[in-house]
């Protein structure tokens, strides 16, 4: 045998010609598991971006359940007062270093590009479809309450906060819709409110503008890309992000079984809003829920909310760990 061709002691590294293709199996690794990274993220914001086109649908579900909401807080607790002080200072990079940008422009891309191409044919749907659209979302948050459910550690506090969270959300997405004005303080006001609901799982931010009588004007500015009129609505959205996201990190790094519990309520409670069946099937979301006939529309709903259901539970065992 000569020399070099044998196997190798443990412990004895290879020739540069190994280790070199060692480092770049390595790397092309890496990059295929960050691609994956990046498509699931970006599923996910299209997901998330679907969910808020409709009211009573919250996004922050979607991002409970596909393992990403702990990733999102996290990512928008960055933008702090601290970033808006460097930015003051002209210092924009040191106070865009500690933002994830590819997490965030990822899911963010994702959510404008499902707003963007979703917001007509949702809108058709909720006006024309809404039985089995209702049924398929219902699908997808029961089945939220069941996978996310199943990570808590059960005992009296966090039963307690379930209930809380159950109760609060159900008499809260139980309200009427207001007529109000579509004024600057109104939309900025506005946006506060929806971001924070939207962050939040089971409880909706678009069902939140529905109910200040600002999602009709915020569906048409979007359909005929008159941004412009929506600046007040994101400065509000921004300043929701800056006073709502760290208390909520907060609470999931300190309180972490009673407040996924309380989230998990706030889902519970949501139900109630997107039953698919209601006494008037064209406006779903001004009428009472009632217990369905076994009609065609039935079948059809149910089919779509199990579809749904397990839709959840495929992605949440696809969900790239580490």
């Amino acid at each position: 045998m000569r020399a070099g061709t044998g196997p190798k002691p443990p412990g004895v590294q290879g020739g540069p010609l190994e280790r070199g293709n060692a480092a770049t199996n390595a790397t092309t690794m890496r990059a295929a598991s960050g691609l994956k990274r990046h498509l699931y993220v970006a599923f996910t914001g299209l997901a998330m971006g679907a969910a808020d086109v409709v009211p009573g649908v919250s996004g922050g579900t979607m991002a409970f359940v596909m393992g990403l909401y702990e990733d999102l807080v996290e990512a928008l607790k960055s933008f702090d007062g601290r970033l808006a002080r460097r930015l003051a200072r002209l210092r924009v990079a040191e106070a865009l270093a500690p933002v994830p940008w590819p997490f965030l422009t990822v899911l963010g891309g994702g959510m404008a590009a499902a707003v963007l191409t979703l917001a007509e044919p949702i809108g058709w749907l909720l006006d024309n479809r809404p039985t089995p659209l209702f049924g398929f979302f219902f699908g997808l948050v029961l089945a939220s309450i069941v996978t996310v459910g199943a990570q808590v550690r059960w005992s009296p506090a966090p039963a307690l906060c379930l209930l809380l969270g159950s109760v609060g959300s159900y008499l809260l997405v139980g309200l009427v819709p207001l007529a109000m004005p579509h004024d600057f303080p109104t939309l900025f006001l506005s946006g506060v409110a929806a971001i924070t609901a939207m962050i939040l799982p089971g409880i909706s931010g678009s069902f939140v503008l529905l109910v200040l009588g600002q999602y009709e004007f915020v569906i048409d500015a979007v359909r005929q890309r008159d941004f412009l009129a929506l600046v007040p609505l994101a400065l509000g959205c921004a300043a929701g992000v800056l006073a709502f996201v760290r208390v909520l990190s907060r609470l999931l790094r300190t309180r972490r079984q009673t407040t996924v519990a309380l989230l998990i309520g706030f889902m519970v409670g949501s139900l109630r809003r997107i039953w698919p069946f209601k006494s008037d099937p064209a406006h779903p979301l001004g009428q009472v829920n009632v217990l369905p006939d076994p009609d065609p529309a039935f079948w059809l709903a149910l089919s779509l909310c199990l579809l749904g259901f397990l839709l959840v539970y495929a992605l949440s065992r696809l969900e790239p760990r580490g």
